[in-house]
């Protein structure tokens, strides 16, 4: 490999005497056992410090048109001199088993942990919002990776503007027997199951989708429902079933900084694909701003967005762009 040598992490076990080795965070076990990489590496220097880590999968990736995926995940690096040498080990590995493109950050799949900022504007780092170092995207720039797709995040500071459009639409919606509710948490763990439901069949066709557990997507959810205020969790229902939702919460990074909690997070939009339900993003989003605003909230950001995608085309209408990141890809030829 060059600098350091790599070590392949086999078991959680492994990864103690390694933490106490060195002070580059490692993947904790649970997040090693969850995430099932084909393999995790951690490159070492001297006596065994750990200086560079990232996982690898190939067996369950992805399809891309004329190419096998291979994903990296799980990174992490000291200096650049680590990233050089991770990241050539990762894609000879990835070349190894077959794979003829290298795609990352991403942590499996497009449910976890993905994407590098690369224009971080002046706003500070939002709750949920992943982050890292400034100089990681350069390291795979220098690694030969290219931006495979870019997304963004938009901040609304203005909740009194209203959407006419969504307005015209909740009196079609209304007329056909949608109806909007706030999340009840007496009911959280049946509508936790029906937004997963749903959730795999309105973003099975987002870019680089691949499915995970219902198990693993309820314990995501749980572990940021003692974040949320069930008023800002809209559930849009026909005949009692589910056909779209809007999920957000606060952001708790702002009582961190010492700041008032004034800005709202809006993670999810989802709706099920039918011509029937036209409008319902557009109106999900406009009754959510309304609450916020109600609930003394003055900003809301749409979070983590990519640039195709019609959440997008909505916050162009009432946001403006605070953010933006990019997933990178390199093929790894014969």
């Amino acid at each position: 490999m060059g600098a350091g040598r790599a070590l392949r992490v086999t078991s959680p076990e492994q990864l103690e005497p390694l933490r106490a080795a060195g002070a580059l965070p490692l993947v904790t076990p649970a997040e090693l056992v969850a995430h099932a990489p084909d393999a995790h590496w951690v490159l070492v220097e001297g006596a065994g410090q750990p200086v560079g880590r990232c996982s690898l999968w190939w067996s369950q990736t992805p399809p891309w048109p004329g190419h096998r995926l291979g994903v990296i995940g799980h990174y992490a690096v000291q200096d650049r001199a680590a990233a050089h040498a991770l990241l050539r080990h990762a894609c000879e590995q990835l070349r190894t088993h077959a794979c003829t493109l290298a795609v990352g950050p991403m942590d499996g799949t497009t449910w976890r942990r993905y994407r590098f900022i690369v224009d971080r504007g002046s706003a500070p780092v939002f709750f949920l919002e992943p982050d890292h170092p400034d100089e990681w995207p350069a390291h795979f720039l220098a690694g030969g990776f290219t931006p495979l797709a870019r997304y963004t995040s938009a901040l609304n500071p203005d909740l009194t503007w209203e959407d006419d459009r969504a307005e015209r639409a909740a009196a079609k919606l209304a007329g056909r027997g949608i109806r909007i509710r706030a999340l009840d948490p007496k009911t959280m763990e049946g509508d936790l199951h029906r937004i997963y439901a749903l959730s795999v069949i309105s973003f099975r066709n987002n870019f680089l989708y691949t499915p995970i557990t219902e198990e693993e997507f309820a314990q995501q959810y749980r572990q940021i429902l003692p974040a949320v205020r069930p008023e800002l969790v809209l559930l849009a229902e026909e005949d009692g079933d589910l056909v779209g939702f809007l999920f957000a919460l606060p952001d708790l990074f702002q009582a961190r900084r010492g700041e008032p909690v004034d800005t709202v997070i809006f993670k999810t939009v989802a709706v099920l694909p039918a011509r029937s339900h036209a409008g319902l993003g557009s109106l999900l989003v406009g009754r959510c701003h309304a609450i916020a605003r109600d609930l003394g909230y003055r900003r809301v950001i749409h979070a983590l967005m990519h640039e195709a995608n019609n959440s997008r085309n909505i916050s162009n209408r009432t946001a403006q762009t605070m953010r933006r990141y990019a997933l990178f890809a390199r093929p790894l030829g014969p």
